[in-house]
């Protein structure tokens, strides 16, 4: 399977904000965890199943945006389980994994009403491309330019570097706004001091990890102040951005 692209990007957000949700549906482990690694690289909220019953069960607790569905799975098969998915998310995308040579399982799964499907065995970059399109073309992300980033009622345009928090402009510095794109690109995501001052600073950066410290009060000074929180320490962990509290 192909690497996993170094730019994690997560421009796909739901309308609130926050990370979309995938549901992978398969019982081999060893799937299940690389598809997890290349999903929440992206940034995404990711659940798992390894049989039908629990996807179901899952897909009710999770909502996901987009379900990846393996056609072979030790209760049931991967249509019968499409069929339980839609009573419970009619509009919900579904990507199937099947076989190289099953031809006959692709063509029921597309006409059972599955959205998409990977052969195995299959790219990561391939499956996340795939996901994307159909997230896109269900309406359940918003719809912008890749080159912003939003969570909640804060915006980054990485291209022009405007800022934004309820409509109203933010200045920052470079750095500050390096540090405050790494926190968008992973919203939810506790970011540990060493990740920070490797991503924003880069390895090579000679000074002390209480610069992060520093730079994180500069952005809570200016995106925080005088609002509902965004910035959050986990202490002991590092930081992270979410959506305000309403």
């Amino acid at each position: 399977m192909a690497a996993i692209s170094p730019q994690g990007r997560t421009e796909l957000l739901r309308p609130d904000g926050s990370p979309v949700r995938v549901l992978v549906v398969d019982d081999e482990m060893s799937i299940t965890e690389l598809l997890s690694m290349a999903l929440r690289y992206e940034g995404w909220q990711m659940r798992s199943a390894g049989d039908g019953r629990g996807a179901v069960r899952t897909a009710r607790e999770f909502r996901p945006d987009a379900v990846v569905l393996d056609m072979m799975l030790p209760d049931m098969d991967g249509l019968a389980v499409l069929g339980r998915l839609r009573r419970e998310l009619p509009d919900v995308p579904v990507l199937f994994l099947t076989a190289k040579d099953a031809v006959e399982d692709r063509i029921a799964g597309l006409t059972a009403g599955g959205d998409d499907y990977v052969t195995m065995p299959f790219s990561l970059e391939e499956v996340v491309a795939r996901l994307r399109g159909l997230i896109r073309r269900s309406g359940a992300a918003d719809r912008r330019s890749e080159s912003v980033l939003v969570v909640g009622d804060l915006t980054l345009d990485e291209d022009s570097h405007e800022v934004t928090r309820t409509g109203q402009g933010i200045h920052l510095t470079a750095t500050e706004f390096e540090l405050l794109r790494f926190l968008m690109r992973n919203p939810r995501r506790v970011l540990s001091k060493a990740q920070i001052l490797d991503r924003v600073w880069s390895y090579d950066f000679g000074g002390q990890a209480n610069v992060v410290e520093l730079y994180i009060s500069y952005l809570r000074r200016k995106i925080d102040a005088g609002r509902e929180p965004m910035i959050h320490t986990r202490r002991g962990a590092g930081y992270l951005i979410k959506p305000a509290a309403s």
